[in-house]
């Protein structure tokens, strides 16, 4: 899904809570999308100043019978709407109030008030070795006036699917870089008098101190408004004091609930069946594994999204809380302050949930908990710290230890990292014999036809600098059989990785390095990429 795509899909989610939203308060509902651009101005009727107050917008201005027509958000006061009516009435004139969305009446306020700052121009991300690009963008950045740079690097930050903003300190200036697609890349290098002013938008906002001389984590929001459309952007703020000063870490998550969804993170057709098949029971533990970045709450808030029904009781325990969904009772836990997931597991499960989503299994003690919550009638769903699904079963059961009651607990493992996708410049080659060789080694067994072996690489263009254009999931998933319940049973003594992963691919199991290879065999990525992020 391309950025007009999901900015059209945001602006359809407005328009809709907008249109529930009006008939819950008696009101009209008015889409103005077709015409917010278009429709005459009425300036004399209502102060810029008002309209900015009270949030309400003139549609039409009285003539003939004297009909008005006033456009209003859920922002704008009902006493204001009372007053109006009784006046205009009073004057033996018509007036009818119709209630628009916020990004409809930023459009309108775009028109009848257009802003007066300067626009600079987009930052570009530099190729290897391109000082110019570099050069250029810091030139940006150094001019921005100091009350907009902040909220101008987060905007284009956004714009460029940024997922990180890293700001460094040197000894005499500021390095600005931005992990974008996964790889971290310089953007720009500011003069050392910026860092107050960055600093102190990052202590206002995040509520960490400029002071401190320990690593302080915070959370913040900024409104995103692009393309006739708008969206709240959650970032998680980290600082650590360095020899320089306090190096900060923005990380950016852009969660769009109507785009939690299974259906769009590229999952294959049986992928989603094992999926869907292990989260219909009522019962069992599933595990997300991977490093950080690699996209494993995008999966499980997806999840939720899709078992989040009416009929269920959903909680969520989190550290932090990275985006909240309507209908589900998230819990965040402080674990910097002293809380547990432990603990706050166990007081949840007194609430009599069908779902919990454990943020992270890091202890025995919520390991223990969590499995026990698995086999009493509840599903719970937890991202853990684990290179595969093997390695994260073994060590799960090194947590919990073997016990024959724990051996229809977990139920599926899965692992996941994102690979950059090949842009359509892409061209194809033939790899040397000894890459030949080693794919036919690593896919033995599957049945492929390997005899005329294709890959690709990236090429570069003005639309794609990188070749890459995106990020997908490649996923190991581990469904828990028979055999592989013989370890948690205490049935096998020797409980190892490799002979854990070995009984899941005699079942089937694809590993995370044979799905990368069959992503790049298909033309999506590069064997390279596999081998950066496997």
């Amino acid at each position: 899904m391309d950025e007009d795509q999901v900015q059209r899909k945001r602006r359809e989610n407005e328009e809709n809570s907008t249109r529930e939203r009006a008939r819950l308060i008696g009101l009209p509902y008015l889409d103005t999308r077709d015409f917010e651009q278009t429709v005459e101005l009425i300036p004399d009727l209502v102060e810029v100043s008002d309209m900015r107050k009270n949030f309400i917008i003139p549609l039409q201005k009285g003539h003939g019978e004297e009909h008005y027509q006033f456009m209003v958000t859920s922002q704008t006061p009902r006493s204001l709407i009372e007053t109006l009516h009784e006046e205009y009435e009073n004057n033996g004139e018509r007036v009818d109030f119709f209630l628009i969305s916020g990004s409809a009446y930023k459009n309108f306020m775009l028109r009848y008030d257009p802003p007066k700052e300067v626009h600079y121009d987009d930052i570009r991300i530099a190729n290897d070795g391109d000082s110019e690009t570099i050069t250029e963008v810091s030139h940006t950045l150094n001019t921005v006036a100091t009350d907009k740079v902040f909220d101008f690097l987060i905007e284009q930050a956004d714009k460029l699917g940024a997922s990180d903003i890293h700001i460094e300190n040197m000894r005499e200036e500021i390095r600005i870089r931005m992990r974008v697609d996964g790889i971290l890349h310089p953007v720009a290098i500011l003069d050392k008098s910026r860092y107050r002013i960055l600093m102190g938008e990052l202590s206002s906002r995040a509520n960490v101190s400029t002071a401190s001389n320990q690593p302080q984590s915070g959370h913040m929001q900024q409104e995103i408004y692009r393309d006739g459309a708008s969206h709240l952007l959650n970032i998680r703020v980290e600082t650590i004091p360095t020899m320089y000063g306090q190096d900060a870490v923005l990380r950016l998550f852009n969660f769009d609930e109507q785009l939690l969804n299974l259906n769009l993170l590229g999952l294959s057709d049986l992928e989603l069946a094992n999926i869907e098949e292990v989260v219909s029971h009522p019962r069992g533990l599933v595990l997300m594994v991977g490093p950080t970045g690699s996209g494993k709450s995008t999966t499980l808030y997806s999840i939720l999204n899709a078992l989040n029904t009416t009929d269920r009781k959903i909680i969520t325990l989190e550290d932090p809380i990275e985006y909240g969904i309507t209908g589900i009772s998230q819990i965040p836990i402080h674990t910097n302050d002293g809380g547990s997931f432990a603990e706050g597991l166990r007081s949840v499960l007194r609430l009599d949930p069908d779902v919990v989503m454990v943020g992270e299994i890091r202890d025995a003690d919520t390991a223990k908990t969590a499995i026990q919550a698995s086999i009493t009638g509840h599903l719970v769903l937890s991202s853990f710290h684990a290179n595969s699904t093997s390695a994260a079963f073994a060590r799960m059961i090194d947590l919990i230890g073997t016990n024959p009651i724990f051996a229809n607990s977990i139920r599926l493992l899965m692992a996941q990292r994102l690979v950059r996708k090949l842009a359509p410049t892409k061209e194809s080659y033939q790899p040397d014999a000894a890459t030949q060789d080693y794919i036919r080694k690593a896919m033995d067994g599957l049945g492929l036809d390997l005899s005329n072996i294709t890959l690709y690489r990236p090429v570069a263009s003005d639309e794609y600098p990188f070749g890459y254009k995106g990020r997908t999931v490649i996923m190991e998933q581990m469904i828990v059989s028979e055999d592989i319940q013989a370890y948690l049973r205490g049935d096998i003594s020797d409980i190892n990785t490799r002979a854990i992963e070995r009984d899941a691919m005699r079942h089937g199991m694809l590993t995370l390095e044979q799905k990368g290879i069959l992503a790049a065999l298909n033309g999506e990525t590069t064997l390279e990429e596999v081998s950066r992020v496997v």
